[in-house]
């Protein structure tokens, strides 16, 4: 698949998954496609776990508490580390959504389909904290989002978006 096709036809998935397991060459694919994204100062912020044991997977969903995702064969769950790069400027938040988003195209392009979790647990109720007691993450990285992964059942729904006319200009704004 072309990289602008696969642009094109990224959309949140948050249907059923069929029940076909995704391959850990395809996992590493995905994994490596995120690790690949530029980094503030290079400091790597991000780290990723896939995870592809039902038994952990289950555990996963069980504390996120979302019936949508009882289906996803496998996920990979997004870890950052707050490091400043200089005068106190961190570029965590800009590290892992550059990596979330390669993986998100890597996941079309081989052919599955995901969705950015992020808002539902890392909200004040803090889930992302009791997933990663799930899988042993250390006290020194912050779960910050889960992609479950895997071929959709049904086909993704474009969202409704607003005309290029009334989001990008040149030159000046003309909104």
């Amino acid at each position: 698949m072309k990289l602008i096709d696969a642009i094109n036809q990224r959309h949140s998935y948050r249907g059923k998954y069929k029940q076909i397991a995704v391959p850990r060459e395809d996992l590493i694919t995905i994994m490596k496609a995120g690790l690949s994204a530029p980094s503030g100062c290079n400091k790597q912020t991000t780290s990723l776990i896939a995870v592809d044991d039902h038994r952990v997977l289950d555990e996963l969903i069980k504390v996120m508490d979302s019936p949508m995702l009882k289906t996803a064969p496998a996920a990979i769950c997004v870890l950052t580390q707050r490091i400043n790069a200089y005068r106190d400027k961190c570029f965590a938040i800009q590290d892992y959504s550059a990596a979330i988003e390669n993986m998100l195209l890597t996941i079309v392009g081989l052919g599955y389909q995901s969705c950015w979790f992020e808002g539902h647990i890392t909200d004040d109720d803090r889930i992302c904290d009791r997933m990663a007691r799930v899988l042993n993450v250390p006290d020194s990285y912050e779960l910050v989002c889960f992609l479950p992964v895997g071929i959709a059942e049904d086909k993704p729904v474009a969202p409704k978006k607003k005309p290029f006319e009334e989001r990008a200009w040149f030159n000046t704004y003309r909104g």
